[in-house]
């Protein structure tokens, strides 16, 4: 029972945690399973090599699909560690607030969730000192262009939109945890965290652009 994996990465992308369970609900980790499938959408133009590659790397590196908003496949009271990297700001906030219930509802008591968000205050502090808004823009990726080409259009109906729905500073974070039933929620500077066994866990990712906010159930 000691041997038992209760950490787990919600939306791990391309960056599993070694040692951990990681999930993701990327279309390409769906269509591992087939590789026919993957070669009749490379020929539509819906699925791109790089797709075709992560959904390979995902099978080598076991990562597991799961719709986080939805259910997170584990039992309640289970989890003694959760780290969800730049994921929650791609959830509306409906989206984002079943997230968070998910996680706390599989999160054994003092279990830690690690939250790492794009920092939204970085980034409005560093548009007041350059005064760039279409960079300001760009940075925060809450907007794209409209599909205009039916090729493009078949992208967005198969795989959908993968920019910003909400951003968040780490008071806005540390709110919305305390809204939900986390207990003391802080922002913790890169390279600290309150989980008593990260073991391979990047406490540094993205750390130039994040703001890492963590709290126990």
């Amino acid at each position: 029972m000691e041997n038992i994996i209760k950490r787990v990465n919600i939306g791990c992308g391309q960056t599993p945690t070694p040692g951990w369970h990681n999930i993701d609900n990327s279309y390409s980790i769906r269509l591992a399973k087939h590789p026919s499938l993957i070669t009749v959408l490379e020929k539509l133009g819906l699925v791109g090599e790089g797709q075709r590659n992560f959904a390979s790397y995902a099978t080598r590196s076991n990562i597991l699909w799961g719709d986080a908003t939805k259910r997170i496949q584990f039992p309640d009271d289970f989890v003694e560690a959760i780290y969800t990297s730049h994921m929650i700001e791609h959830l509306d906030r409906q989206e984002s607030i079943a997230f968070l219930k998910e996680a706390h509802r599989i999160l054994a008591p003092r279990g830690v969730i690690r939250v790492a968000v794009p920092d939204l205050r970085k980034l409005v502090y560093q548009y007041l000192v350059e005064g760039d808004a279409d960079s300001f823009i760009e940075k925060t990726l809450l907007t794209r262009n409209r599909p205009k080409a039916l090729i493009e259009k078949l992208k967005y109906l198969v795989i959908g939109d993968r920019h910003h729905l909400w951003m968040y500073d780490g008071q806005s974070m540390i709110r919305t945890l305390y809204m939900l039933g986390f207990s003391r929620p802080q922002i913790l500077d890169p390279g600290r965290t309150m989980i008593p066994d990260p073991g391979e866990l990047d406490l540094y990712e993205r750390a130039d652009e994040s703001v890492y906010v963590e709290a126990y159930k």
